[in-house]
C-alpha cells in the first residue's frame, strides 16, 4: 500500500482490536444535499462567436458516519456522489448534449459514489500534546493561511470534493502555539480507496479512443509541510510554514507540464486594530521545474474596517494581490505555483477562465489584483457581500486566438452574493460575476458566471 493508506490501515486494525469491552462507544451520522444551477458565458476566451456556453444543474449528496471512542479517538467516513445535468452545452450537435453522439454517457449520468473522507483521529497519543489525523481529510483553509496555499487536494474534479490522503499531526506547545507536520500524497486518478459506479468518461477530444475514469489531479502530486502558528501576541496571530511539494510530468499540461520540485517558504499574519484589521501573507519559492530553474513570489495585504454601529453593519476591505508570472525571456520558470489553491480562491468565474492560459482550471499565476469589497447584513439571516476588482498581468502571454499578446491589462470584474439562512439546516445564496476584459485578451467580450445554491443538512 502508499503512503497514506498503509498506515491509516494499521491504525484501524489497532483501533478495532484494543477497544475494551468497557469502552465508551458513540455513533454519529448525518448528511447533506447541495442543489446548484450555474450558466456559464464567453468565460473561456471571451468571444461570444464561440460556443462554450454552459447551462447546468449539479446534484451532490454526501453522508457521513463517525465512531468516537471515549473522546480519545474516532473514526469518520464520509461518501460523495455529485453528478450533473445539462440542458445547454455549447458546440454540441443538440442543446441537450446527452444526445449527441460524441458525449454520450458523459452527462446525465448519475455519477460514481466516492470516499470523500475516511481517517482515524487520535486527540492525545499517550497522553502527549500531540494529536493524530491519518487518512482521507479535508484541510481547512480557516486552519492555513485563509486558503492562500492549502485548500483543495483534488482539483480536476471541481467542486465535488477537496480531501487530501494525507498524515497530519499537532503538537499544541502551549495555549497560543501549535505546529503541524504533514505529508500529503494525492494522485493523478484514485489508486487507495474503491469507487462505486465507477465512471468511464467519454474522451471528447476523440470518442474513438478508449473511456477514461474521472481525474482528480493534472498529474501524481506528493508534499511535506511544516506549519506553526502562534498568538501569544496581544491582537496578533501570526502563521508561519514550509512546504516541499512535488509535481510529476505524466499526464501535465500546461504550466505542469514538467516534472517540478518546490520549496516554499512563507507567512501571514492578521493585526486586530479595531475597528481596523490589518492581515496579508508573504511567500518565495524555488526548485525547479524540468531540466530549469524556477522561482516565484507571491502574496497579498488588506485592510478591513467594519462599522457595527450603524446600520446593515458593513465590512468594507481594500486588498491587493500579487502573483509572479513567467518571464518570456528567460529559461528559468518564474511562474507562481498555487500549489493546493487550484480552487476558487478569489472568484468562480476567473478560476475556469485561468484554463486557456495556463492550461488548467484554477492554476493563479501572473496576477496583480486590486480588490474593494463591501459586506453588508441587511436582516439577520442575510449577507450581501459586493466587490469590485482590477485584474492585471505581470508579463504578457505570446498572441493567440485568446490573447492578444500586447497588453497586461485583464480587465474589470464585478462580483455580488447574497447569502441567506432559511433555517439551521437550510441554507441557500445566488451569485453573479461578470467580467468586462481588457486588451489583455484578443477579443473582449463580457463573460458571465450565475449560480444558485440550495443546501440541506440532516
Amino acid at each position: 500500500m502508499k503512503l497514506i493508506l498503509a498506515p491509516l490501515v494499521l491504525c484501524l486494525g489497532i483501533f478495532m482490536n484494543f477497544i475494551p469491552a468497557f469502552a465508551e462507544l458513540n455513533f454519529s451520522g448525518g448528511g447533506a444535499l447541495r442543489l446548484r444551477h450555474e450558466y456559464w458565458k464567453n468565460l473561456k476566451d471571451m468571444n461570444s462567436g464561440v460556443l462554450d456556453n454552459r447551462n447546468f444543474f449539479r446534484i451532490r449528496t454526501s453522508l457521513w458516519g463517525q465512531m468516537d471512542l471515549d473522546k480519545k479517538a474516532s473514526l469518520y467516513v464520509k461518501l460523495t456522489d455529485e453528478f450533473k445535468a445539462y440542458t445547454y452545452f455549447g458546440g454540441s450537435t443538440s442543446s441537450v448534449p446527452d444526445k449527441s453522439a460524441s458525449k454520450k454517457g458523459y452527462h446525465f449520468d448519475i455519477n460514481e459514489v466516492v470516499f470523500d473522507n475516511f481517517y482515524l483521529d487520535v486527540k492525545r497519543v499517550l497522553d502527549s500534546p500531540v494529536g493524530l489525523r491519518i487518512g482521507r481529510q479535508d484541510l481547512p483553509t480557516s486552519d492555513y493561511g485563509e486558503g492562500f496555499l492549502i485548500g483543495d487536494g483534488t482539483p480536476v474534479d471541481g467542486s465535488r470534493t477537496y480531501y487530501f490522503n494525507a498524515a497530519k499531526a499537532r503538537w499544541q506547545i502551549d495555549g497560543n502555539t501549535s505546529l503541524d507536520a504533514i505529508l500529503i500524497d494525492d494522485p493523478r486518478d484514485e489508486e487507495f480507496l474503491p469507487v462505486i459506479n465507477q465512471t468511464k468518461l467519454v474522451n471528447i477530444s476523440n470518442p474513438t479512443l478508449d473511456k477514461v475514469t474521472q481525474q482528480l489531479n493534472t498529474t501524481d502530486e506528493k508534499a511535506g509541510v511544516l506549519y506553526f502558528r502562534n498568538k501569544s501576541i496581544k491582537n496578533l496571530y501570526t502563521e508561519g510554514y514550509y512546504i516541499y511539494k512535488t509535481e510529476a510530468a505524466e499526464g501535465g499540461t500546461g504550466l505542469q507540464s514538467q516534472r517540478t520540485r518546490l520549496h516554499t517558504f512563507g507567512s501571514y499574519s492578521k493585526f486586530n486594530l479595531s475597528p481596523y484589521t490589518l492581515r496579508g501573507q508573504l511567500a518565495y519559492q524555488t526548485g525547479d521545474y524540468g531540466d530549469n530553474s524556477r522561482r516565484g513570489l507571491g502574496g497579498y495585504v488588506y485592510v478591513d474596517r467594519a462599522f457595527k454601529n450603524i446600520p446593515w453593519s458593513p465590512l468594507a476591505s481594500l486588498g491587493y494581490i500579487y502573483l509572479s508570472g513567467d518571464k518570456q525571456s528567460t529559461s528559468a520558470n518564474e511562474a507562481w505555483d498555487p500549489l493546493f489553491s487550484r480552487y476558487p480562491w478569489l472568484s468562480d468565474l476567473y478560476c475556469l477562465t485561468l484554463a486557456g492560459e495556463t492550461g488548467m482550471t484554477g492554476y493563479w499565476t501572473n496576477f496583480q489584483w486590486e480588490r474593494a469589497s463591501l459586506t453588508l447584513y441587511p436582516v439577520k439571516k442575510a449577507k450581501l457581500l459586493l466587490s469590485y476588482n482590477f485584474l492585471r498581468a505581470n508579463t504578457q502571454v505570446a498572441a493567440s486566438s485568446i490573447f492578444s499578446g500586447t497588453s497586461k491589462t485583464r480587465g474589470q470584474l464585478i462580483q455580488g452574493k447574497l447569502d441567506y439562512e432559511i433555517s439551521k439546516n437550510i441554507t441557500t445564496y445566488f451569485m453573479a460575476e461578470y467580467l468586462i476584459p481588457g486588451k489583455f485578451y484578443a477579443n473582449q467580450d463580457a463573460a458571465v458566471f450565475l449560480r444558485t445554491e440550495l443546501m440541506i443538512k440532516f
